[in-house]
């Protein structure tokens, strides 16, 4: 970070993430960043930080607005999540279990979010980031355990998926 002729402060690439690290709900909006940055720069994935200092947009609108711009590679967002789950199973009762899931998750329109947690997975496996096993109640989500999110089979704990969808 620098002060130009003008007094005007200018960032960088790196001064942009260390403030929006150290607080995301900042306003960033009008800053001055130098513009030697390549087109690929992280500054085109960072979220539209006015969404989290308007309160005139409900709960459930926030939520469908950033669940619209998941930041993936298309072949993840055209993918058919429910068929690659349902093609992890091995058995009837895993099908049967897997289905109810993803009925649930159709319902409430998280189709994009289990499409992202796969490429989130697939991402940690192919720069071989370690997750850990398993946390709280998503660990009763079969379907969490299909793409790798966790390591728990809450079919062989016996898990109910009341336990993480509630």
């Amino acid at each position: 970070m620098h002060t130009d002729t003008y007094g005007q402060i200018i960032l960088n690439e790196n001064d942009l993430c260390e403030l929006y690290l150290k607080n995301p709900n900042l306003n960033l909006v009008g800053a001055i960043v130098e513009d030697r940055l390549p087109k690929t720069s992280i500054i085109a994935n960072l979220p539209d930080l006015t969404l989290y200092n308007n309160s005139n947009i409900s709960v459930e609108e926030f939520d469908n607005i950033q669940q619209s711009i998941w930041k993936m590679p298309e072949e993840y967002k055209n993918m058919d999540i429910a068929k690659f789950v349902l093609e992890q199973c091995k058995t009837d009762y895993e099908l049967q279990r897997a289905g109810e899931e993803l009925i649930i998750f159709q319902e409430k329109n998280m189709f994009p979010l289990l499409q992202y947690l796969k490429y989130l997975v697939d991402t940690m496996r192919q720069n071989n980031i370690v997750w850990g096993v398993g946390r709280g109640s998503s660990v009763a989500s079969f379907v969490l355990f299909l793409l790798g999110v966790h390591k728990i089979n809450s079919l062989y704990y016996d898990l109910h998926i009341s336990e993480f969808i509630k």
